[in-house]
């Protein structure tokens, strides 16, 4: 895909809002304003963003769990107040105001996540079976953490994905570190895109920190999705600037990450990248920075609005919700 600069300026756009949503759940989560806990995605919206924001609208999407998928649904189009709504425990949210963590809008390709790493492996395998039988040239991109590389369903569905060349693509956004557990003491390649090749499958290792190289890989895996040649699995390097949930201690094993290292991952923040590398090229002015900081927080004010003055779930509905009849 030959990316023009309104291309370029709409992934930055995507990046922004992705940033500032981020920020919001998290001040929310502090003033007890939002239900359950957020895992801060502030330092690895990149692959989120660069791998949704130029996708089909039916095509099928996992989100992953860094920022309760907002970088991802963001890129795909959705309308994140209803996702606040739903973490404000109202009923005007995606579930109705029974979720809080669970990523759905099915009218653009999002039928949902989970909690469970690695459930959406087979799930994946599942769509892309269905996009494949339906002929109408969908394709799957799912996402998951270095964490979940672990799991044994990776395999199964890589296996099952290769043999029937179904259009998925697995991106894998490995932050470095597991809830604790650095990925050098959990995998022993350097990079987790080295499983594809035993499986036949087109591998790419990505700056995670650079929105369009992220974009980039994806949609040339996308195009040969497309075009009926089967999976391909992209590694983005990215991290994260936060612990893996709010008030969950920040280890690195079973020491603390220091202050030091932190900033030293701040120094290639994706949001700074991107701006500088489009201010230098001319694609963006200052005034459009600016702009796009305007829009964006007004953006955040409705969602705020719509979440706080919407009613809360009538309790009547919880029997229907639960039960089939």
């Amino acid at each position: 895909m030959q990316f023009e600069n309104e291309d370029l300026i709409k992934l930055y756009t995507n990046l922004v809002r992705a940033r500032e949503f981020d920020l919001l759940f998290a001040r929310r989560l502090f003033r007890g304003q939002l239900l359950g806990f957020y895992h801060q995605a502030e330092g690895g919206e990149a692959p989120g963003v660069g791998a949704c924001t130029f996708l089909r609208k039916d095509d099928f999407l996992w989100a992953h769990l860094r920022g309760h998928g907002i970088p991802h649904m963001i890129g795909k189009g959705a309308v994140v107040k209803y996702y606040l709504a739903e973490h404000t425990g109202k009923a005007t949210g995606l579930c109705g105001g029974m979720s809080t963590y669970h990523a759905c809008a099915p009218e653009y390709g999002i039928y949902g996540t989970a909690g469970t790493l690695g459930s959406n492996f087979p799930i994946a395998v599942g769509w892309g079976l269905a996009a494949q039988k339906n002929g109408r040239g969908q394709v799957v991109v799912s996402c998951f953490g270095d964490g979940g590389s672990g799991r044994g369903t990776l395999h199964e569905s890589f296996l099952m994905a290769a043999n029937w060349k179904l259009p998925i693509i697995w991106v894998c956004e490995n932050n470095q570190l597991g809830m604790f557990m650095p990925v050098d003491e959990a995998h022993p390649m350097d990079d987790i895109a080295s499983l594809a090749p035993g499986y036949g499958m087109p591998a790419a290792v990505v700056d995670g920190q650079d929105v369009i190289a992220v974009a980039e890989a994806v949609m040339a895996a996308v195009e040969r999705a497309r075009a009926g040649r089967g999976p391909s699995f992209i590694e983005c390097k990215t991290c994260r600037f936060h612990e893996h949930d709010i008030g969950t201690p920040d280890l690195a094993g079973i020491e603390a990450r220091s202050k030091e290292e932190i900033e030293k991952l701040r120094e290639r923040d994706p949001v700074k990248l991107c701006r500088e590398k489009l201010l230098a090229r001319g694609i963006l002015t200052q005034e459009d920075v600016e702009r796009i900081d305007r829009e964006t927080q007004a953006e955040l004010e409705e969602a705020e609005r719509f979440a706080d003055e919407s009613p809360i779930p009538d309790p009547a509905i919880l029997e229907g919700a639960v039960y089939a009849a």
